[in-house]
C-alpha cells in the first residue's frame, strides 16, 4: 500500500455534563422496539451491505509473492580471526561462508477478477520487486473459497500502476465489471473488499469524499478520496458502487501511522479500464508527451509573477529539440490551457497532454513575462520512462558537497552585499574550480552558488541551502552577483516583494522558488 503521511492533532473540548434518559418516565416500549424504526433509511441508502458484499466477495482475491535478493555476508574485520578462533569458532568456515547469500520475503495485496477464464486486475506494486535488486519468484493467487493458482504477469504498466495477471482455472470464475466513473458524485455510497493485513475477504464501506485528488504520488494523480477503511494490503482490491460495478483500484492511503484514518484513495476506472483493455491486446500503453519539466504555482511563485496561485503550471525546463521546444515554449514559461482546456491541480497538464492523440496539433495558451501568447504543439508518444529520464538530465542523488564557505565581509563585492541583504544568501560566481568541487557535469553552467543563508530569512525557510546555484532572478540570467542586485532592484522598483530563482542543486533538474525580500533599510535622515 502506498502511503502519503500526514500529521493528525486531537482537540479535547471540555463541557459540562448532559444526563440522557433512555426510558423516558411513562414509556410503554423500549427506544428500538421492533417497528419504531423506519424500514429503511432516507436517500436510498441499504439497510445492509450484506447482498452485495455475498455476490461481490467471490470475484475478490488474495494476492502475495515469493521474493528473493542476493546479499553479501558480513566479512570478519581484519585481526579478528584469532579472536573468532579463542573464542569457539572456526574461522576457516567463516571465511568459507563468506559468499552470497539469498534472502527471502514476499508481499500481500488484493486483486479483482475481470473475465471468467482468469483475468485479474491489481496494483503494479503489489506485485513488482520490493526493492531494486530483489527478484520475483512466484505470485499466487488464493481466491474467496481458497483455492490457490499460480499467476503470471500478462502486462504492467508502471506510470499508472495497474497490473494485468492471468491464472489457469478449472471452471469459469465470478467476475465483476468497470462502471463509468465520471458519473461518480462526491456522497456516493461505495464498498471496498480486500486483503488488508492477510486477513482476505475484508469488507469495508464508506463514501465518495471527493474526486480528481492530486496526492503528489505520479504524474497523472486523479484518485477517488473516499471514507472507507483502506489498509496496508487493501492494495490493488476493488472499490465498488451499490450496483456492484468497480469505481477504482485501492491504491494509496494518507496517514501518520500507515494505518486508517478515513482518507484512502483509488485509481478511477475511466484511467484502468483502457489501460488493462491496451495490455491485454499485449500491447503496450502509449500517451501523449510535448518534453517539459513542469511544477505547481503554488503562494511564493505566483506573488514573483504577479499570477494567480493554482491556475496554469511553471514550466522549469524543455527538453532540447522536443515537442515543446519546437513549438516555441520556454523555460518559465506559464501554460494556462491546454486544447483549451483549463490546467488545475486536478487537471494537470501532465494528465491532459497523456489524453490527446499521438500527432495531433492542439492549442496552448501560455505566459511568458506576464503577456498571453498561444502556440500550436504537436503531440507525441511518451518515451520509456528511462529515456524520460535521461532526456530530463535526472542525477538519483547528486553528492552533497560543500561549497567552501562563506565569503569574508572584507571580500564581499556591492553586489554580494546586496544579494545577503536583500535575500539573506551569501553568493558568489561559479567558477571552474567551484564546479569541480561541487561535482557539477555541466561545464557551460552559469550562475551563483550560495555560501550561506540566513535561516531566519524566507530563502533559508523555504529550504535554500550552501552549494545551491541561483541560475536566474525573475528568468534574468545571473552569472554575477552584481548582476542578481540589478535584478533585485528591478523588482522593488516594479513594486515587487517576492522573486522568482530559478535554483539547482547538483546535477538535478532546476526548479523555480518564489523568495519574499527582505525590507530595504530606511535611508538616515
Amino acid at each position: 500500500m502506498r502511503y502519503v503521511y500526514g500529521i493528525t492533532g486531537a482537540i479535547l473540548l471540555g463541557g459540562a455534563a448532559a444526563t440522557l434518559s433512555l426510558n423516558p418516565v411513562g414509556a410503554q416500549t423500549a427506544q428500538n422496539e421492533p417497528g419504531t424504526i423506519a424500514a429503511a433509511p432516507p436517500g436510498g441508502a441499504p439497510m445492509s451491505f450484506a447482498n452485495l458484499a455475498e455476490r461481490l466477495q467471490p470475484a475478490v482475491v488474495n494476492i502475495s509473492t515469493r521474493q528473493s535478493v542476493t546479499v553479501q555476508r558480513r566479512q570478519l574485520p581484519p585481526g579478528f580471526e584469532e579472536f573468532f578462533r579463542r573464542f569457539g569458532g572456526d574461522s576457516q568456515n567463516q571465511q568459507q561462508d563468506e559468499g552470497p547469500v539469498t534472502q527471502r520475503g514476499g508481499s500481500l495485496g488484493s486483486g479483482f477478477i475481470i473475465s471468467p477464464d482468469g483475468y485479474i486486475v491489481t496494483n503494479n506494486h503489489v506485485v513488482a520487486p520490493a526493492r531494486q535488486d530483489a527478484v520475483v519468484e512466484q505470485i499466487t493467487v488464493t481466491l474467496a473459497d481458497r483455492t490457490e493458482f499460480e499467476a503470471e504477469v500478462v502486462g504492467r504498466d508502471v506510470v499508472s500502476d495497474i497490473a494485468l495477471l492471468k491464472i489457469t482455472p478449472t471452471r469459469p470464475l465470478p467476475f465483476v465489471r468497470f462502471a463509468d466513473s465520471t458519473r461518480v458524485r462526491v456522497g456516493d455510497w461505495v464498498l471496498a473488499i480486500g486483503n488488508p493485513f492477510g486477513l482476505g475477504g475484508t469488507v469495508t464501506a464508506g463514501i465518495v469524499s471527493a474526486l480528481h485528488r492530486n496526492i503528489g504520488a505520479g504524474l497523472y494523480d486523479r484518485y477517488i478520496q473516499t471514507d472507507t477503511a483502506i489498509n496496508s494490503g487493501n492494495s490493488g482490491g476493488p472499490m465498488f458502487d451499490l450496483n456492484g460495478n468497480v469505481i477504482g483500484i485501492n491504491t494509496a492511503l494518507y496517514s501518520p501511522t500507515g494505518g486508517n484514518i478515513g482518507i484512502g484513495f483509488a485509481i478511477p476506472a475511466e484511467q484502468i479500464r483502457p489501460v488493462v483493455e491496451t495490455l491485454r491486446r499485449g500491447d503496450h500503453v502509449r500517451r501523449g508527451y510535448i518534453g517539459v519539466g513542469m511544477q505547481d504555482i503554488d503562494e511564493g511563485v505566483a506573488a514573483a509573477l504577479g499570477i494567480p496561485r493554482n491556475r496554469g503550471v511553471l514550466i522549469r525546463s524543455v527538453t532540447p529539440g522536443g515537442p515543446a521546444a519546437r513549438a516555441g515554449i520556454e523555460q518559465g514559461d506559464v501554460v494556462v490551457t491546454v486544447a483549451g482546456e483549463p490546467v488545475t491541480p486536478d487537471q494537470t497538464l501532465a494528465f491532459i497532454v497523456a489524453q490527446q492523440a499521438i500527432g495531433a496539433r492542439v492549442p496552448i495558451e501560455l505566459i511568458r513575462q506576464g503577456q498571453r501568447r498561444n502556440v500550436t504543439i504537436a503531440i507525441a508518444e511518451r518515451p520509456s520512462e528511462e529515456e524520460v529520464a535521461r532526456l530530463g538530465g535526472v542525477d538519483e542523488q547528486a553528492p552533497a558537497v560543500e561549497p567552501g564557505g562563506k565569503p569574508t565581509e572584507e571580500a564581499q563585492s556591492t553586489g554580494q552585499r546586496s544579494t545577503q541583504q536583500s535575500l539573506g544568501l551569501a553568493v558568489r560566481a561559479l567558477t571552474p574550480a567551484l564546479a569541480q568541487q561541487l561535482q557539477i557535469r555541466d561545464a557551460n553552467l552559469r550562475g551563483l552558488v550560495v555560501g550561506g543563508v540566513d535561516p531566519n530569512s524566507d530563502a533559508g525557510q523555504k529550504g535554500l541551502q550552501p552549494g545551491d546555484i541561483i541560475l536566474s532572478i525573475n528568468q534574468i540570467a545571473v552569472p554575477t552577483p552584481e548582476a542578481a542586485a540589478a535584478a533585485v532592484d528591478a523588482a522593488r522598483r516594479a513594486g515587487r516583494n517576492t522573486v522568482l530563482l530559478l535554483v539547482r542543486r547538483g546535477n538535478a533538474p532546476p526548479a523555480y522558488i518564489g523568495v519574499e525580500l527582505a525590507r530595504a533599510a530606511a535611508p538616515a535622515r
